[in-house]
């Protein structure tokens, strides 16, 4: 299984500096991987570093609590763009969804859906939060506003995808929407078990290791 196709390389700690970013771009360009997945703060300098490739530059929104306002993650929605960003992940209003206010959760994403246009919208929803209700709640009000693809997790909460979790989100949305799996593939093995489970992306700091068939070490 060629798996570099799908992985979204990701660097979103606070403290990642602009050498590891540009780390993180080189490789990205000589594994061919999906996307890089950054912060907004480096979508333009990724853009403008990846622009002869087909890496795709994905970014964050809302992240990585998901509790700003709906105005707030339309702009930086808009404003990632503007910047080069071809996928958006936007963390949903995991209060409101706890709260049952589903309206709220859904008009959230409905919003980002229409500020990205034409860009990948992919929607995480935070499984290691919520009860399995939840998070087929979550996904279905996903599909509901539009969204592409939904995302498992953030990776800075208490937990990262699980084998289960990709396998009830792609029951719960179908074959139209993608299921990305972040958090939690350290290795080829745990990579390849997501994408049986039918993960069509998968986040990961991990990537070089994924591809060269090695186990990540330390907390990367």
């Amino acid at each position: 299984m060629s798996i570099n196709k799908y992985i979204d390389h990701t660097l979103l700690k606070p403290e990642a500096s602009q050498e590891q970013i540009d780390k993180l771009l080189a490789e990205a360009k000589e594994y061919d991987f999906a996307s890089v997945c950054v912060n907004p703060y480096w979508v333009a300098r990724s853009a403008q570093a990846l622009k002869d490739s087909d890496v795709k530059v994905c970014t964050v929104i809302g992240f990585p609590l998901g509790a700003n306002t709906t105005a707030v993650k339309v702009f930086e929605t808009k404003d990632a763009i503007a910047n080069g960003a071809d996928e958006v992940d936007m963390v949903i209003n995991i209060g409101q969804l706890k709260s049952g206010n589903y309206e709220a959760v859904k008009e959230d994403i409905k919003a980002l859906v229409e500020a990205s246009g034409d860009k990948l919208l992919k929607v995480i929803i935070e499984t290691c939060l919520l009860t399995d209700d939840e998070k087929v709640k979550a996904c279905q009000l996903a599909v509901e506003a539009g969204a592409d693809y939904v995302k498992t997790s953030t990776g800075f909460s208490t937990g990262g995808a699980t084998v289960a979790d990709v396998k009830l989100m792609r029951q719960t949305v179908g074959d139209k929407v993608g299921v990305k799996a972040s958090g939690g593939a350290r290795s080829y093995e745990d990579a390849k078990a997501f994408v049986e489970a039918s993960a069509n992306r998968i986040g990961a700091s991990a990537g070089v290791a994924i591809v060269q068939g090695e186990k990540a070490s330390g907390n990367k």
